[in-house]
């Protein structure tokens, strides 16, 4: 199916600050332009964002419900995206962390908030099968219930840090 395109529509109150968000910090291309809407190529995918009222932007608590994002499969990708976050000032709404290191949910994760309190999630997985499979782990997220493999998360140490390479594993993997 690699002959289709993920399309998603977003709120937004402002072209310029959508365009320094997306075009100038996470390295969108930006498409057709209107003083309502803004079409940006993110990795291949359209997302499309609409202009509405300051009231009509919806707010929540943490990242769930809505949350939109990408999984990379290659991890020098999805530290390459990581790295140009933190040079380019966008605001991380999580820091980069692995969660369930050394199970076959282990994956890298960070949130972005957008200037309009989109959230965008970012992740690597170690193991492709756990993008759509591991059936026998029903964790979805942090709101499953049952018995999960690790709660714990480890920050991820950025290109910016001082830390030494072998930290970037978790040390219970072992």
């Amino acid at each position: 199916m690699e002959s289709v395109i993920f399309h998603l529509a977003f709120p937004v109150t402002d072209i310029e600050q959508t365009k320094a968000f997306y075009v100038e910090g996470l390295g969108c291309e930006a498409g057709r332009e209107m003083p309502e809407a803004l079409i940006l190529k993110l990795y291949g995918h359209q997302i499309v964002a609409h202009v509405t009222d300051e009231e009509n932007l919806v707010s929540q608590k943490g990242i769930y419900p809505r949350h939109f994002g990408l999984i990379f499969t290659e991890e020098a990708e999805w530290e390459s995206l990581r790295d140009r976050a933190v040079e380019k000032g966008l605001k991380f709404y999580t820091e980069p962390k692995r969660r369930f290191g050394g199970t076959p949910l282990e994956h890298l994760t960070f949130f972005l908030e957008d200037p309009f309190g989109n959230l965008l999630e970012f992740k690597f997985y170690a193991d492709d099968e756990a993008i759509f499979g591991v059936e026998e782990l029903p964790l979805v997220g942090d709101r499953s219930g049952g018995e999960t493999p690790q709660t714990a998360s480890e920050d991820v140490p950025t290109e910016t840090e001082d830390t030494p390479e072998e930290n970037t594993a978790n040390p219970d993997s072992e």
